[in-house]
């Protein structure tokens, strides 16, 4: 994964989805009761296909990247579900640190407004962008989180009221380091 999802797991999660292909599958197929129409549909592989890798007729390692790549969404997706609800519960009740040393460079309307260079910032995610960020999580999608995070840091720390500033874009690349944490 990337950093930003490999940040909120660390402090979100108590522990990753099994390694090996064929563990995940297995975790699958657990999540789904052994119904092999269900798993294949979130695989987008053939029910029979399925029938073949439990059986132990085809190997899953040996599928193409696209589905190996599916798996791991999918089983990342529904990875402890009771963990990410307690945690998501707790962010929304004490709310949510972001610590980062990354470069951040701006946009706004009349075009570049500073180049871009790295900076150290801590600061509190707004309220509102708390579940998305989790959803990210959920669904494995570093990009969504990374633009989630910048958001959350340019209300509350470039953004000024009243000012030019006021409408700038913010884009948090060339992330040197990231932790979240209550706050």
């Amino acid at each position: 994964m990337g950093k930003v999802i490999d940040a909120l797991k660390a402090r979100f999660q108590t522990r990753d989805i099994p390694k090996t292909a064929r563990g995940q599958f297995n975790a699958l197929m657990r999540k789904e009761k052994g119904h092999t129409g269900r798993v294949a549909e979130r695989l987008g592989v053939a029910r029979r296909t399925v029938q073949r890798l439990v059986k132990g007729d085809r190997d899953i390692s040996r599928s193409t990247p696209a589905v190996l790549k599916r798996l791991a969404a999918e089983v990342s997706r529904d990875h402890q579900p009771r963990v990410r609800a307690k945690a998501l519960k707790e962010a929304k009740e004490r709310g949510l640190t972001v610590e980062t040393r990354a470069t951040f460079g701006f946009t706004s309307a009349e075009g570049s407004t500073d180049d871009a260079r790295l900076r150290r910032l801590t600061e509190n995610v707004p309220d509102r962008l708390i579940e998305p960020i989790f959803d990210a999580l959920r669904a494995g999608d570093e990009d969504k989180a990374k633009e989630l995070i910048a958001e959350g840091l340019a209300e509350e720390y470039f953004r000024t009221p009243g000012t030019e500033a006021e409408r700038l874009d913010v884009e948090l690349t060339g992330i040197d380091y990231i932790e979240l944490d209550w706050r």
